[in-house]
């Protein structure tokens, strides 16, 4: 079982990145997809998530309105785009898997938005 993020870099504020996270070893298309993050000295916390058929996305309240989460079942892959970029949003991004008890997580990409 695999899942490993690509995409993260340094982009200046107000910029755009788009991660990808792709899947392998299990089957992901009946998986909810999420991608969460984490900044030095704070908890991991939820980006966004989607369904596995793709039909219901959800967003943490500081993201609403600037990201995007979606999935490609025929590639194994789901994607976040990033856009309107703020240093606050410096942080690790890790993808998830889940589905009943199986729980899969990916090793993470680093995003930092700085000038």
């Amino acid at each position: 079982v695999r899942l490993v993020e690509s995409g993260g870099g340094v982009v200046q504020p107000g910029g755009s990145l788009t991660l990808s996270c792709a899947a392998s070893g299990f089957a992901s298309g009946s998986y909810h997809l999420g991608w969460f993050r984490q900044a030095p000295g704070k908890e991991r916390e939820l980006v966004a998530t989607i369904t596995s058929a793709g039909g219901i996305t959800n967003y943490a309240d500081s993201v609403k309105g600037r990201f995007t989460i979606s999935r490609d079942n025929a590639k194994n892959t789901v994607y976040l785009q990033m856009n309107s970029l703020k240093p606050d949003d410096t942080a690790v991004y890790s993808c998830n898997a889940n589905r009943w008890v199986n729980d899969y997580w990916g090793q993470g990409t680093q995003v930092t938005v700085s000038s």
